[in-house]
């Protein structure tokens, strides 16, 4: 009989966008299990990154657990997201999560979204 390989993690976190997490979280104005990560339809690439608070885990989220901070992974993202690296980034006018995502296949010029394709292969 085969035996199942393991599952890769669908997201891992930067030291600095844990860090930021954490702070953000230790700010909240009531309590909260972990921080959701998900994409939604819109911008003019087709798709946009968005976080929320989730004050309680879905059972179908992919938890994630990574230096101290726990995402929930919205079940509609798990292959938009496969294999991304969510760091935070401070500039002189900007500070923001940013998404190295190995799916995203283009930008829009602003920044505010992408065009994803859903995970096929092996991730890295």
């Amino acid at each position: 009989m085969a035996t199942p390989r393991p599952r890769p993690q669908v997201m891992r976190l930067a030291e600095a966008a844990a860090e930021r997490i954490k702070a953000v979280m230790a700010k909240a104005d009531r309590p909260i299990a972990a921080m959701r990560v998900g994409v939604k339809n819109g911008g003019c690439a087709g798709m946009s990154y968005y976080m929320e608070y989730a004050e309680k885990t879905d059972p179908l989220d992919e938890v994630i657990e990574d230096k101290g901070v726990r995402i929930l992974v919205d079940p509609k993202a798990v292959l938009f997201l496969l294999g991304t690296e969510m760091d935070y980034k401070v500039d002189k006018l900007s500070a923001q999560f940013v998404f190295n995502n190995p799916n995203q296949t283009a930008a829009c010029g602003c920044g505010e979204s992408v065009q994803l394709e859903p995970a096929t292969g092996e991730v890295r």
